[in-house]
């Protein structure tokens, strides 16, 4: 392998996309799944909002999207991010299949962190009369945040994997890179430096994370 003949030009390039892919599918999956996983919670039995059909389809249609094989969902919804985005190819292509997979599983996990809460805070925001609203903005998610920063972190290493395989659609980024060179092309040196910078960012992302739960631990 000669590293001193690759195209780092190119390769920074791909780094920026996969960022970009992943910074802002991220930022799409937190909006849509943050306010999923509370009405998830919510409409759970024997919480405020307990509606087992709003529930149920609800938990329904997450465990759907859940279950897809993400490599499988980018092809299957070809035809609605061409309408989202304009285009199925590039990092503009790659975002709505990147939020439609993360949302659901970030959801899930906001549901299981607003579970594992002590049962008393709830209690205690029914006795003062606060409605779901208060209770949720006020109580519920400050009490929270760590769990949902964890979860969050979680979500984003795990949509760097996914930025990844998008490349096999033409969807830019480190991934791409990796398949039309390192692959079709049979340059393992570019495989190697590729699969070595997901790595790289997987670690950086892992270890802001562990230091932002721990700061807000102390707190």
């Amino acid at each position: 392998m000669n590293f001193s003949n690759l195209d780092w030009a190119l390769i920074g390039e791909a780094t920026v996309d996969t960022l970009l892919m992943t910074g802002v599918s991220l930022s799409f999956t937190a909006i849509i799944g943050l306010p999923l996983g509370v009405l998830l919670f919510l409409t759970s039995r024997k919480q405020m909002l307990d509606n087992v059909w709003i529930y149920q389809s609800l938990s329904l249609v997450v465990n759907i999207l859940r279950s897809v094989p993400f490599l499988i969902l980018l092809i299957v919804i070809i035809p609605l991010t061409r309408i989202l985005a304009g285009t199925s190819l590039g990092v503009q292509g790659a975002i709505p299949p990147l939020v439609l997979s993360a949302a659901p599983f970030f959801a899930r996990l906001v549901e299981n962190v607003l579970r594992e809460l002590d049962p008393g805070v709830n209690e205690a925001c029914r006795a003062m009369g606060a409605n779901s609203r208060q209770t949720v903005l006020l109580a519920l998610l400050p009490e929270a945040t760590t769990g949902i920063v964890a979860a969050l972190i979680v979500t984003a290493i795990a949509l760097v994997g996914y930025s990844a395989m998008s490349g096999v659609i033409g969807g830019g980024g480190l991934g791409d890179l990796a398949l039309r060179f390192g692959y079709q092309r049979y340059q393992t040196d570019v495989m190697v430096v590729t699969v070595t910078i997901l790595v790289v960012l997987v670690q950086l992302l892992q270890v802001f994370g562990d230091a932002m739960v721990a700061r807000l631990s102390r707190k």
